[in-house]
C-alpha cells in the first residue's frame, strides 16, 4: 500500500477524543499550542479487519467473565513463526495489561528489595522508574555513542554486574530511544554474559514488528536456537504494532517452567487482571489480518524518517538524525546547535512542538529529541519546517 493510500484511508484527527498525545500537552508541556509527537502511539486508525472484530463482539453485547480463546494464542504463535521465526509455545504463554505492568511484576517476582537491576541508557524512561519505584537498585551502562548509531559496551556491562551483584538485566530490543535492533550476535554476546554472571534477563520486544531498516529482528527466545531460553522472559504486545495501546492487553512470555509457577502464584496473590477479552479479540484480528496494514504504516514511517532526515541534512548538518533500525521514533541530535539548557524552551515556545526530550532517557540522552514518526507526512513536514526554522536562528 502506498503512503498516499494508506494516510487516505487511515489517518484521523485525534483532537477532543481524550487522546494523551493531542489533548494532554497542557497538562504536560503547560501549553496546548504545541504539535503533538511524542506519546508513541499513532495518528492512524486500525485496520478493517479489527474493525469488524470489534463490531462482530460488541453487537453480542454480554461482557461476562471470559477466558482467552483458543483461536488467540494460534494467531499470535503463526505471527511470530512466520514473521520473524520464532518459536512460541502456547503454554509459554501469559498476560497483563501492559509492558510496564509486566516489568513491574516480573521485578517482583524475581528480585528482593534493594537488589540491583541493570538497564542501557539512553532507554525508555519508564524503565528507571519502575526499578526505582519498586525499591530496586538501578545500575545503568551508558551505550557507546557512535556518529549515528550506538553499541553496547559488555566491557562496562560487565564490570557493573560484577561491582554492583546485579540480578537482573532489562533489554530494549529494538531498543527504544536509539532506534537499534539487536543484531543476534550482539544478543549472544550479551546473554552469555549474563549466563555467565547468574543475571536473570528480561527482554522487552514490543517494537520487534516496527522495522524500519533493512535488518531483521531476532527474538532473545531465538538466540542460538534458543540456548539462552531458561534465563529469560520477553515481554511484548500488539500494541504498538497495530495501534492497541488503550486495549490493555500484553504477553509474558516464559519457556522456563519454574518462572510459569512463580509468575502464576504471583498474579493470584494480586488478584492482578491478565488483559482483556476486548484486547485480545482485536488482538487475534491484527495478527491474522494485519499485516497490509502494518506494512502500509511502516512505508508512512519510512517515508516521514527520510524527510525528516534529508531536510535537517541540508538544512542544518550539524543537527544528527540517528539510523532508524527499528521503532517508529526518530532520535535527533541537537547538542551541537542549541545549548542543551535551552533546548526544551526553544522546541515547546518556538518551535510549537511536543516531542520526548533526551534527557528523560538518561544522563546520556542530553540534548537530543524523539520524534514520533508515526502520524501523517503533512504533520512531519509542519513539524520539520517549525525545527528547522528555529535551528536556522
Amino acid at each position: 500500500m502506498s503512503v498516499e493510500e494508506f494516510v487516505k484511508r487511515y489517518a484521523v484527527d485525534r483532537r477532543n477524543t481524550d487522546s494523551v498525545k493531542w489533548d494532554a500537552t497542557d497538562e504536560v508541556f503547560g501549553t496546548d499550542n504545541l504539535l503533538p509527537l511524542w506519546v508513541a502511539d499513532a495518528d492512524f486508525k486500525v485496520s478493517e479487519e479489527v474493525t469488524a472484530a470489534l463490531k462482530k463482539r460488541i453487537e453480542h453485547g454480554v461482557y461476562g467473565y471470559s477466558k482467552t480463546p483458543a483461536s488467540y494464542y494460534e494467531a499470535y504463535c503463526k505471527w511470530q513463526s512466520e514473521r520473524h521465526n520464532i518459536e512460541v509455545q502456547r503454554d509459554w504463554i501469559r498476560f497483563s495489561t501492559g509492558v510496564v505492568q509486566s516489568l513491574s511484576t516480573l521485578i517482583n517476582m524475581l528480585t528482593q528489595p534493594g537488589d540491583a537491576i541493570m538497564i542501557l541508557q539512553p532507554v525508555y524512561y519508564p524503565f528507571m522508574n519502575v526499578i526505582k519505584r519498586n525499591d530496586r537498585r538501578l545500575v545503568t551502562s551508558n551505550l557507546k555513542q557512535k556518529a549515528t548509531s550506538y553499541d553496547m559496551d559488555l566491557n562496562d556491562i560487565q564490570q557493573k554486574i560484577k561491582k554492583e551483584h546485579v540480578k537482573l538485566f532489562i533489554n530494549c530490543s529494538p531498543h527504544n530511544p536509539i532506534g537499534r535492533v539487536w543484531s543476534s550476535k550482539e544478543l549472544e554476546d550479551l546473554l552469555e554474559l549474563c549466563r555467565q554472571e547468574k543475571v536473570l534477563f528480561v527482554s522487552d520486544e514490543i517494537h520487534h514488528d516496527l522495522l524500519v531498516g533493512k535488518k531483521p529482528f531476532t527474538s532473545a527466545l531465538a538466540v542460538k536456537n534458543g540456548f539462552y531460553r531458561d534465563n529469560t522472559v520477553v515481554v511484548d504486545s500488539a500494541s504498538k504494532t497495530f495501534n492497541l495501546a488503550a486495549l490493555q492487553n500484553s504477553h509474558v512470555v516464559m519457556p522456563n517452567p519454574q518462572f510459569r509457577e512463580r509468575y502464576d502464584h504471583y498474579m493470584e496473590r494480586l488478584a492482578a487482571p491478565a488483559g482483556n477479552i476486548i484486547g485480545k479479540i482485536a488482538g487475534e484480528a491484527a495478527y491474522k489480518n494485519g499485516a497490509a496494514w502494518l506494512d502500509g504504516m511502516l512505508n508512512v514511517v519510512r517515508n516521514n524518517y527520510e524527510y525528516v532526515k534529508d531536510t535537517l541534512h541540508k538544512s542544518c548538518p550539524k543537527a544528527v538524525v540517528y539510523d532508524l533500525e527499528g521503532t517508529y521514533l526518530a532520535w535527533i541530535d541537537l547538542s551541537a546547535v542549541i545549548e542543551p539548557e535551552h533546548l526544551e524552551y526553544i522546541i515547546k515556545k518556538k518551535a510549537h512542538l511536543a516531542v520526548s526530550f533526551g534527557s528523560a532517557f538518561g544522563e546520556a540522552g542530553k540534548g537530543f529529541i524523539r520524534l514520533n514518526l508515526a502520524t501523517t507526512p503533512a504533520n512531519i513536514k509542519l513539524a520539520t519546517e517549525a525545527l528547522v526554522e528555529q535551528l536556522q536562528h
